[in-house]
């Protein structure tokens, strides 16, 4: 339900969504116009063998899975994972993903919840940006 499966989706975030960069992750993120976030994630050969890159899928998801009160809906966001990653461990990558956020003005404090649910940002001109964090 919360995961981006085709490869047009990947594609579609990648080619019209902003970007921004950390160390140990790349995030996408595009407006999906739907109630619901979803996420894909992504792993590179260069990261090493499939035991690592299922790793770092594994902990890219559990990370998200523990922010997504906290991250707001209606968008598509596409981690992708730099080679860092294979030795990190869930709090580096939950620390990455918000500071992330938080650059993308994706990230919510608890008292920035209204009462109809998360407000969204407005995601700026929608041309690929990419910002260099951490």
């Amino acid at each position: 339900m919360h995961s981006l499966r085709l490869s047009s989706d990947f594609a579609r975030v990648r080619a019209n969504g902003d970007t921004w960069a950390h160390q140990l992750i790349v995030l996408a993120a595009v407006p999906n116009e739907r109630d619901i976030s979803r996420f894909g994630f992504v792993t590179g050969k260069r990261m090493g063998t499939a035991v690592k890159r299922n790793r770092a899928k594994r902990v890219l998801w559990e990370a998200v899975r523990q922010l997504l009160p906290r991250i707001p809906v209606g968008w598509d966001y596409v981690l992708i994972a730099r080679s860092p990653l294979s030795e990190a461990t869930s709090a580096d990558a939950r620390a990455a993903i918000i500071q992330l956020l938080k650059c993308a003005r994706l990230w919510f404090s608890t008292r920035e919840r209204g009462e109809g649910g998360w407000s969204t940002p407005g995601s700026g001109s929608g041309a690929s940006t990419e910002m260099l964090v951490g």
